[in-house]
């Protein structure tokens, strides 16, 4: 692909400049040198011109413009010579190494530093006087000096450019932290909402369905107190979850999250929203008094879980006994309810289908195991019921849940 060979604004600056004052230089008749081969003054006017012209390449074409830089400044050499010639020349071989190729930047230092090198050793060893010294230092000077400070720039850029680009896939890689962190609190606040609000207002929805569908004063009164239970309780738990969102603001802070402890409550709570369609629950807790104190995210997962699965049975299981099972096997602790799996008679409550998935989600962030699913009944049930039966396995051990 072709790449435009059209001079900047500084370069073009800087070689009207040059060439400005070259020709007042030339005017005044200021020169370098004296005695060359060509003695015409205005001979001197073509290496500064084409000085000039590779003054205008610096940039866009950096290598021509010290090749064309070269050739001038030893055409100097034949004429009386101009101040402005070698000035130029040195931010040509400046450009060539800032901004010219990574190979142009490593061969140039080095080619004019033996050149240096070279011509100082030449000079000596032909005028045989201390003062060739000073010949090989203006060469240095002109050549060497520029390709060092190309260099130094050069590598200045470099480093600035490589923090900018750090900094900004750090600022991207914070962006995304951000994202993920956010995306993942939303899916918390979900499940918390979803695992606290279900279960009461499954509970209001079917007893609000008994009332009116039943033409009976005393459904309608037992129905009426179960919801207002549910929705006192109800608001409770959204009133703590917006104390935790606040995370200790005014007054006494949030509440604490609930526990296994509360289970009894919840069991009982279950009894009476499902009385009405046929609901027997009972809680079989078979750990062990000396097991020790639970991991909060353990409890509240265990707790969520079994609530959960109390929901779904008050909404779809059929008339039979649920069943809440927790027991705690070395660094594993075991939750599993069952309830009958069959079509519900009465007012029923609609499902979304995030329960499952939020069960799901809690036990893997904890690093557990979850199974869902119906399955047959056991030798004390008829003959072809089925059992809805949901497992979870949980971690003890702080060290095996996942961050």
């Amino acid at each position: 692909m072709l790449t435009s060979i059209r001079p900047d604004r500084d370069a073009v600056a800087l070689a009207c400049s040059g060439l400005l004052g070259g020709l007042l230089l030339w005017l005044l008749g200021l020169h370098t040198q004296g005695g060359r081969s060509f003695s015409a003054a205005w001979v001197t006017l073509v290496p500064l011109t084409a000085m000039a012209a590779a003054e205008l390449l610096r940039r866009t074409a950096p290598r021509t413009a010290l090749t064309v830089g070269t050739l001038a400044l030893v055409a100097d050499q034949f004429t009386w010579g101009n101040l402005a010639t070698i000035l130029m020349f040195t931010d040509v071989m400046y450009a060539a190494v800032l901004y010219g190729t990574p190979a142009a930047a490593r061969r140039v230092p080095v080619a004019t530093l033996l050149i240096t090198v070279a011509s100082t050793i030449g000079f000596l060893a032909w005028f045989r006087k201390p003062e060739a010294l000073l010949i090989g230092l203006v060469i240095g000077l002109v050549s060497f000096i520029p390709a060092l400070t190309g260099v130094s720039v050069r590598t200045h850029r470099t480093s600035a450019e490589a923090a900018r680009l750090a900094a900004a896939q750090t600022a991207r890689l914070a962006e995304m932290d951000r994202t993920q962190a956010v995306i993942a609190e939303r899916a918390r606040m979900a499940r918390e909402l979803h695992d606290m609000v279900a279960n009461h207002l499954s509970a209001v929805a079917i007893h609000s369905t008994a009332a009116l569908s039943i033409d009976d004063p005393e459904t309608s009164r037992s129905a009426l107190r179960v919801i207002r239970e549910n929705s006192v309780e109800g608001l409770a738990e959204m009133r703590r979850l917006i104390g935790l969102l606040r995370e200790g603001g005014e007054g006494q802070g949030p509440a604490a999250a609930p526990t296994l402890a509360a289970l009894d409550s919840l069991v009982e709570q279950t009894n009476v929203n499902g009385a009405s369609g046929g609901l027997v629950c009972t809680l079989e807790d078979t750990r062990a008094e000396e097991a020790g104190a639970l991991p909060t995210p353990v409890e509240l997962a265990a707790y969520r879980i079994v609530q959960e699965s109390l929901t779904n049975a008050l909404k779809h299981a059929a008339p039979g006994p649920v069943v809440v099972r927790i027991g705690r096997t070395g660094e594993l602790l075991r939750v599993e309810v069952t309830s009958v799996f069959g079509s519900r008679p009465g007012p029923t409550a609609p499902g979304s289908g995030a329960g499952l998935v939020g069960m799901r989600e809690r036990v893997t962030l904890l690093g557990g195991t979850f199974d869902a699913g119906a399955e047959p009944g056991d030798g004390d049930s008829d003959s072809g019921t089925k059992i809805w039966r949901v497992r979870a396995q949980l971690p003890v051990a702080e060290g095996t849940m996942r961050k």
